[in-house]
């Protein structure tokens, strides 16, 4: 197959950059495009080995504490989202847990280290959370009763969920005047917690000791010396109490924001008591921020955030411990986000963008605060129909594997470009994003390849005939995807897939997320503020 060889050749002992052209006619492209600039562009493969490795189930979503009266800015958007009151018999909520088989959910927040544990043996009345603006966080310490628990077990066995519990890592401290929280963790409560959830038989996938306290903390802070023993603590507890039980819980920490000379002490002094270290991420600022949207639609912004995933492979790299890192909590905007950027179309740019940069890095679980709540949930508080975001976690959890490649993309800077080998099927999953409004991107994909060519000259570009790779014949197929939002409005929370809008239908039940068939010789098209995933059946080296 010849195709014409831009500036982008490399000839490296075999190596060469080899063309194929992907493409796609959506329902709405002969029209669509009118009036749209069309620029070229080329997304470069290397196929020979992952540069990181996720888990299966990569996609978390999170579930938190907030009661109702949790207000920002003058706005109280929680409603009946806690775990406290949250309706466990709605259909669509089950259904959107279930549609991921399995999802994951961390149960934690900002208040979780005000939570107590009504087991039997909490001799204190359990009792709810009340608001009180002189309490740190705003609230009073609350109570989480066990026939509560039970419930929230039900729902997510049901559901076919995978839980990481956060516990209350501030119980037995004092805090002093400087902020700090000082003293060893009283476990106590935590362990009957725990004993009465293998008692039920409950299975717990992970759990998760303390909420923002490391580094500067948020509300307090504990040093990292004195977190480091209380993991340990914890460790011995879990393993104790599950002594016969397989595979025992991961044992997870810190849950706060990244500050690399604290998470290198703590990641020391934890040895292998810790199986995964997580970290919290809000990079675009305050919800309230009136330029939130310009942030997530210029590249160099969203680019800051490799850093931290940088930093924190390299840190973890460095230290003894084999604990691996998770993202335990991203709702991009703090302070519950800002409705209708976090819970509308354009978040899906951030969301997306941050899933796959994370992968390069290495993370292998990402949690989305929220699943449900705030103005960043992937589901409506109030309705629990799904936002944009939900349907791009499902399309990414059903269709990015495990294995991520080395990519990058010439033509725009306003094209984010990642690729992993497929999760259903022999192949990759390409994700492209769209970041400009107007320019419709031409994409063309160049794989390396170290197999035999000749070498064709025709007009005064240079051609390269190849014989196809591995797995892509001609004539062969691949599936599109793509997102857009409804009538191109960014602040839309209604989403099109291939030009058809997603919604549940009146028994709740989540949409089928149908591809496009495309055959593979032909251009990717990437349309203006859209987002294509593209299943292209190229089989390479670093997919087995």
């Amino acid at each position: 197959m010849s195709s014409k060889m831009g500036s982008g050749v490399c000839v490296m002992g075999l190596c060469f950059w080899v063309y194929i052209f992907c493409c796609s006619f959506i329902s709405v492209n002969a029209n669509s495009l009118v009036g749209d600039a069309n620029v070229e562009g080329t997304v470069f493969i290397d196929g020979n080995k992952a540069i990181g490795k996720i888990d299966d189930d990569f996609v978390c979503a999170t579930l938190d504490w907030w009661p109702p009266e949790k207000c920002d800015y003058g706005t109280c958007s929680w409603g009946l989202a806690s775990l406290f009151n949250l309706d466990l018999n709605n259909n669509i909520f089950l259904n959107a847990v279930k549609a991921f088989a399995p999802l994951k959910i961390r149960l934690g927040g900002s208040l979780q280290d005000k939570v107590i544990y009504g087991t039997e043996d909490d001799k204190e009345p359990c009792v709810p959370f009340v608001h009180n603006t002189s309490e740190m966080f705003g609230f009073t310490q609350g109570c989480l009763p066990m026939p509560r628990w039970d419930e929230l077990n039900a729902f997510f066995k049901k559901a076919g969920a995978k839980i990481i519990f956060g516990l209350n890592a501030l119980t037995g401290r004092s805090i002093h005047s400087d902020g700090s929280a000082v003293g060893p963790w009283d476990y106590r409560n935590a362990e009957s917690l725990i004993r009465y959830t293998v008692k039920k038989n409950y299975t717990i996938h992970g759990w998760e000791l303390g909420n923002e306290l490391c580094g500067s903390g948020v509300g307090t802070r504990v040093a990292a010396n004195q977190y480091a023993l209380d993991t340990i603590s914890l460790q011995n507890i879990v393993h104790a109490i599950y002594n016969a039980i397989e595979p025992k819980p991961l044992i997870i920490a810190p849950g706060g924001f990244f500050d690399a000379n604290w998470f290198k002490e703590f990641l020391d002094k934890t040895g292998n008591s810790l199986d995964v270290a997580t970290h919290h991420i809000y990079n675009l600022g305050p919800g309230v921020d009136q330029h939130l949207v310009e942030k997530i639609l210029d590249p160099s912004y969203l680019d800051g955030e490799a850093t931290t995933f940088s930093d924190l492979k390299n840190t973890l790299r460095s230290s003894p411990t084999s604990a691996v890192a998770w993202v335990g909590e991203a709702g991009g905007a703090y302070n519950s986000g800002h409705n209708l950027v976090t819970n509308a179309f354009v978040f899906s740019f951030w969301y997306l963008d941050q899933l796959a940069m994370s992968s390069v890095y290495d993370t292998k679980t990402y949690c989305r605060q929220s699943l449900i709540g705030g103005n960043y949930g992937l589901l409506n508080t109030t309705t629990f129909v799904p936002n944009p975001d939900y349907y791009s976690a499902l399309l990414w959890h059903r269709l990015m594997g495990r294995n991520v490649l080395s990519t990058s993309f010439s033509g725009t800077k306003k094209i984010r470009a990642y690729v992993h080998c497929a999760k259903q099927s022999k192949g990759i999953t390409l994700l492209l994003i769209n970041l400009d409004n107007s320019t419709t991107v031409q994409a063309e994909v160049a794989y390396n390849s170290t197999r035999s060519l000749r070498h064709k000259h025709k007009h005064h570009h240079k051609t390269k005939l190849i014989r196809l790779p591995s797995g892509l014949a001609e004539g062969s197929m691949r599936e599109e995807y793509h997102l857009t939002a409804k009538d191109g409005n960014l602040h839309s929370q209604t989403m099109l897939l291939n030009g058809n809008i997603l919604t549940v239908n009146s028994s709740g039940d989540i949409p089928r997320l149908e591809p496009l068939y495309v055959n593979s010789s032909k251009p990717i098209f990437v349309r203006p503020f859209s987002i294509v995933f593209a299943v292209i059946p190229i089989v390479f080296p670093a997919c087995g």
